[in-house]
């Protein structure tokens, strides 16, 4: 179903949940056990992200090194088939544009298609690992808004191939992310909010966004997108900060704040067991903030603490 849908049918709140595909080399097992606990709780949707592929150096026979392309993260297409299967839930797949054609995402959104796939998330994605800075595959997009009219030129039957005439419509529903703190590149949240606007004008059905942790940063958001014109729904993306290394590598990654108390709260916790409680109560109080105001989803990046997040929600349902 798609998550226009859901959100239409729905007369409360829903939960989301965000995973990683497993590195290269792992069983699919290691996220069935983060995921099976946490089906208790119905999430609506459960999220998987993509990864584009790295270029790394390795030593030749002869002592020379070789640069060479590995994807750490790859599956993301299998792995949505697999959840649908197991589960009976809808899997939302990333798209990005770093590191991907544009022939290569065409063919991405036909396989996803053809498995009854409903929804995808239009992202630009990050810099490579060895990149200051964004940069597109010379084939590729730019900018997620051009990853999204493509999206839409494909539901509306449209191919790369010109001799493709009368070509099978997709359906997807498109997802695009928003940050209540502000892109790490937009120059103000004005700027960032008309570059999301666009996205929606573009076809772009609904945002889910970046973490926070100050949940005024998330209504303050949505009021002004509401007031630039941004009239789809919003989710708050959610994640419990549980260790002391999150501190500083969260803020620095992606550009969000850490609230004073909460910092000071976990830097003064004796034991990871202590971190991991801290933060479990700083998002239950958070979820229930956000649950008064009757937001449409609860989107909770799960990565590595399904735990923590299983504990919060025993207490919301």
């Amino acid at each position: 179903m798609k998550v226009t849908e859901k959100l239409a049918k729905s007369e409360k709140t829903i939960i989301s949940l965000e995973i990683l595909p497993p590195t290269k080399g792992k069983s699919i097992e290691s996220i069935y056990n983060n995921l099976d606990a946490l089906m208790e709780f119905k999430p609506a949707f459960v999220n998987v992200t993509y990864h584009r592929a790295e270029q790394v150096y390795k030593k030749r026979p002869d002592g020379n090194f070789e640069r060479v392309e590995i994807r750490k993260r790859p599956g993301t297409v299998g792995i949505c088939a697999a959840l649908m299967n197991k589960y009976n839930v809808d899997a939302i797949p990333h798209l990005i544009c770093g590191g991907f054609s544009k022939e290569e995402t065409e063919n991405a959104l036909i396989d996803l298609h053809f498995l009854g796939v409903k929804n995808v998330l239009a992202l630009r994605g990050d810099a490579a690992a060895n990149e200051k800075f964004f940069v597109p595959h010379p084939h590729g997009h730019k900018y997620a808004d051009e990853l999204v009219q493509q999206i839409v030129t494909l539901n509306n039957g449209q191919y790369m191939e010109e001799d493709i005439i009368d070509g099978g419509k997709t359906d997807f529903c498109i997802g695009v992310a928003g940050y209540p703190e502000k892109h790490s590149e937009a120059p103000n949240l004005k700027t960032d909010i008309l570059h999301l606007k666009r996205k929606i004008e573009l076809g772009a059905n609904y945002v889910t966004t970046q973490m926070f942790f100050n949940n005024e940063h998330y209504f303050n958001y949505v009021n002004k997108c509401r007031e630039l014109g941004v009239n789809v729904p919003i989710m708050p993306g959610l994640k419990p900060l549980t260790n002391k290394n999150q501190l500083t590598m969260i803020p620095r990654i992606f550009n969000v704040e850490v609230p004073e108390d909460l910092y000071n709260e976990i830097l003064n916790a004796k034991t990871v067991e202590a971190c991991d409680q801290i933060g479990a109560e700083w998002l239950l109080a958070q979820c229930r903030d956000l649950l008064k105001q009757n937001v449409p989803v609860l989107h909770f990046y799960t990565l590595s603490k399904p735990n923590v997040i299983y504990n919060v929600l025993k207490q919301l349902f």
